[in-house]
């Protein structure tokens, strides 16, 4: 009985017709460069101080010390989120009295930013805060503006969780947010047949075969019986919980891919908080994504995914575990050490489709990618929170965002190894997680143990 890579082994593996479906899928990819990060800047925080109202009757002197200061980064900074009372500097100004000559000015009792707040330019000329989120705060009567930017995080991420379940989610057929098509791009022949469709399956292959100048033989799927992943079954979600193994193989794709997302949006939208000019930190986030997706694609081509997996997140979280060890006036040091940190989670999170896909069979493959590619958007969402944890502490961010990484290396290695094994076609294929492999096995899995095949293919 052939399987369906036998059946299409014919075409090769690397044709013109797989050259342009790679080409289009990468290319479509590209606009989500656009604006993926750009909540970075569109609801950045400009540096801010509580404005002082013009009718207020303050002399010069006063108005230029109405804001307490406070140190930070090794220097005395303006307050962002307190004033000193300005009815009491407004009577000691009436008075004629100098501020730190004749007032001490850290007796003088303080209030909040109840007019709102001076930003300065320097950086932003406008964001989200400071065009929106101001007026909500001044009249809700808020201390400081760094959460507000939390809201907006959270909306823009959770427009990301909608592009996800706007995906078709059966092959490389995608439906964009915004009723965009991709429609060039042909469905997945593989997914096709295991939905029955077999007449659609073989007119795509047909054309393949035309693209790659290669002769169609006259039947391509002569009998239903002759493949393997013909079986009437339908998938519904809760097929990746069937059973104990398949359970805890999803629940550990889940936390993997969630955690993994936690570390890489965190970081990139920590960017503008590094030391320095926040547009060349985020240059430097965005470039150092390059060589590791490049390393990622040299890695699978030869080595185990999951032990490949483990090492860049074992890297990259022993990395931002390390941060903590550096001299405060190390800037530069700091970020180079966030780069290398963000290089080891970005080759991670790369490998996981490949990997996820390569884990589940042909019924919910899809499925499976879709699922834990949502788990990834809930720690999108919950990220900007892993960032905001810097306001108590400047290197808590990194112990917990390192933390975790290390923590979901050693999780990576209780998965099954997927290289040098064909893609598996029904449930009852699927490998055993580490701990499950005692146990009889099923013929299928003896037959893809006894018969293992790469199992790369363009469908």
């Amino acid at each position: 009985m052939r399987d369906y890579d036998e059946v299409t082994a014919f075409l090769g593996e690397w044709g013109p017709f797989q050259r342009l479906i790679f080409f289009l899928l990468s290319a479509s990819i590209i606009p989500n460069g656009f604006n993926g990060m750009s909540v970075v800047f569109l609801a950045g925080i400009p540096e801010h101080r509580c404005r002082v109202p013009d009718a207020a009757n303050l002399s010069s002197a006063w108005r230029n010390h109405s804001v307490p200061l406070r140190l930070r980064d090794g220097r005395e900074v303006p307050h962002s989120c307190r004033r000193y009372r300005l009815a009491t500097i407004a009577n000691f100004s009436a008075l004629g009295l100098e501020p730190g000559r004749d007032v001490d000015l850290g007796q003088l009792e303080q209030e909040s930013c109840l007019d709102g707040w001076e930003f300065s330019q320097d950086v932003y000329l406008s964001t989200v805060v400071t065009e929106v989120w101001q007026e909500e705060c001044s009249l809700r009567n808020h201390g400081c503006t760094d959460w507000l930017q939390l809201p907006a995080d959270f909306l823009h991420q959770l427009g990301d969780v909608h592009c996800v379940i706007c995906h078709r989610g059966h092959g490389p057929d995608l439906q964009l947010c915004g009723g965009f098509h991709t429609r060039f791009i042909p469905e997945s022949p593989r997914w096709l047949i295991s939905q029955r469709r077999f007449r659609e399956a073989e007119d795509i292959i047909q054309k393949a075969a035309k693209m790659n100048n290669i002769a169609v033989p006259a039947v391509i799927f002569d009998s239903v019986e002759e493949l393997n992943t013909l079986k009437q079954q339908k998938a519904f979600i809760m097929d990746l919980f069937r059973t104990q193994n398949i359970a805890i193989m999803t629940i550990m794709s889940l936390l993997l891919w969630m955690l993994t997302s936690v570390g890489y949006f965190a970081l990139s939208l920590d960017a503008p908080n590094l030391h320095g000019d926040a547009y060349l930190n985020c240059f430097l986030s965005a470039l150092i994504e390059v060589p590791a997706y490049v390393i990622a694609w040299l890695l699978l081509r030869t080595l185990p995914r999951r032990y490949i997996i483990a090492a860049v997140l074992f890297w990259g979280g022993g990395v931002l575990l390390f941060i903590q060890l550096v001299p405060a006036d190390y800037y530069f040091l700091s970020i180079g050490l966030v780069m290398l940190g963000k290089f080891g989670i970005t080759s991670a999170f790369s490998m996981l489709y490949v990997f996820t896909a390569e884990l589940y069979p042909t019924l919910v493959r899809n499925m499976a990618v879709g699922v834990t590619s949502m788990a990834s958007r809930v720690g999108s969402i919950i990220a900007p929170y892993f960032v905001y944890l810097g306001a108590y502490n400047r290197m808590l961010p990194y112990i917990v965002m390192g933390s975790l990484t290390v923590l979901i290396g050693i999780i990576t290695l209780l998965f099954p190894e997927s290289l040098g094994t064909t893609l598996p076609e029904t449930l009852e294929q699927m490998q055993k997680v580490k701990w499950f492999r005692s146990g009889k096995k099923t013929r299928d899995s003896m037959e893809i143990e006894e018969n293992p095949k790469v199992l790369i293919t363009a469908f």
